[in-house]
């Protein structure tokens, strides 16, 4: 079972990553909480992500890994798979634990554009690719971001953790 919000793909995430509706879209958004993580055993090494999707009393977890990465690139790729898993714009609380997913998205990622894909510093950012799949990921959606703390007391960002660690361990 896919955890679906099927429309077309709408308007462009403003600096603090949240998607402007366009005018006279009154139709309600479904409510999804999506919680990420990502794994890396070694950095660079095997890596792992997770992703929780939930809609209406229904979980998916969804899982990918790669065998040679770095868990930044992990980081972002779940966020990635779990809004790509959606069919169609939904309002999303996204639970995070990365700083440099949360702060790029909502924060870095306008001057980079500006810049040509530059940092402040002038040098290429590191993972484009996966930045501007980001970037058009969230352009589909409403989402409100929520950083959590990592290795904390926080069950469904331990529940990514582990199914992240445990991808990354499989691909090995």
């Amino acid at each position: 079972m896919l955890i679906a919000c099927s429309l077309s793909h709408f308007a462009c995430a403003d600096a603090i990553g949240r998607t402007a509706v366009p005018a006279g879209y009154n139709r309600r958004l479904k409510q999804i909480t999506l919680i990420t993580d990502g794994s890396c055993l070694g950095n660079p090494g095997p890596g792992g992500w997770a992703a929780i999707l939930r809609f209406g009393g229904k979980t998916k977890e969804l899982v990918g890994a790669e065998p040679q990465t770095t868990n930044n690139r992990m980081e972002l790729t779940a966020v990635i798979e779990g809004l790509n898993a959606l069919n169609e714009p939904c309002e999303i609380l996204l639970e995070i634990d990365s700083q440099y997913v949360k702060n790029g998205i909502t924060q870095w990622m306008a001057n980079w554009k500006k810049r040509g894909w530059k940092t402040a510093s002038k040098e290429p950012v590191k993972n484009q690719d996966l930045w501007v799949a980001l970037d058009e990921a969230v352009s589909r959606h409403k989402i409100n971001w929520k950083w959590v703390k990592g290795h904390a007391d926080h069950a469904d960002n331990n529940r990514c953790d582990e199914l992240a660690r445990d991808a990354a361990s499989r691909v090995r």
